[in-house]
């Protein structure tokens, strides 16, 4: 696609239901691009920023978007298949009907991000920022969550059943009718400074 040079701004481009797949972008800047109903299976995007973009319906397989930012991005029904964005942060971004599965999201920045209605499935977001972050009736099932920032987190309604949730202090949290397991249980009881004994 003559898209690879380093330090190439894109901007204004119409991509819709492009295939993306094995591409390669370095350093590229992509701005207000219509990227809704695209598809990509290995594509790889290395400090990339997005600003603008739309992801619309959009579907990526095994693509790595590591260290990029996404700023007033649209990903209303976005779907992430085994995808990595370590190191990534999102900013002013919608992520409505957004579906993860599995995949490593370690070191995002999510903070104050809207991801209520999000499905997260089996991912790893390992010292995520997600403070402030309002996840409210979302799915984040079986994630790993050790050591995220989760500070003020909004988990209400949400199911988080089978993630860990160890980095997690109910004191700072909204947890109402969240669903968590019984070993989730335990684990929150305890981050209350209480001892789990058994009867």
């Amino acid at each position: 696609m003559g898209l690879q040079e380093p330090g190439r701004v894109v901007r204004d481009e119409d991509w819709y239901g492009r295939d993306l797949s094995g591409e390669v972008l370095e350093n590229v800047e992509l701005v207000d691009v219509d990227l809704t109903e695209a598809h990509a299976r290995g594509a790889t995007f290395t400090g990339c920023t997005f600003r603008g973009v739309r992801f619309n319906a959009s579907t990526w397989t095994e693509c790595a978007f590591t260290s990029c930012r996404f700023q007033r991005c649209n990903l209303f029904d976005a779907a992430f298949e085994r995808c990595k964005l370590v190191g990534s942060a999102f900013d002013d971004c919608r992520f409505d009907l957004v579906r993860v599965d599995r995949g490593d999201w370690s070191f995002v920045t999510l903070r104050r991000a809207d991801l209520g209605g999000v499905r997260i499935e089996g991912a790893r977001l390992r010292e995520a920022d997600l403070t402030e972050a309002r996840a409210r009736d979302a799915v984040l099932v079986g994630v790993d969550l050790s050591g995220a920032e989760l500070e003020h987190v909004d988990f209400r309604g949400a199911d988080l059943r089978g993630s860990d949730l160890s980095a997690l202090d109910p004191r700072a949290a909204l947890l109402d009718a969240a669903t968590v397991d019984p070993a989730q249980a335990a684990v929150l009881v305890e981050n209350l400074g209480l001892v789990v004994v058994q009867a």
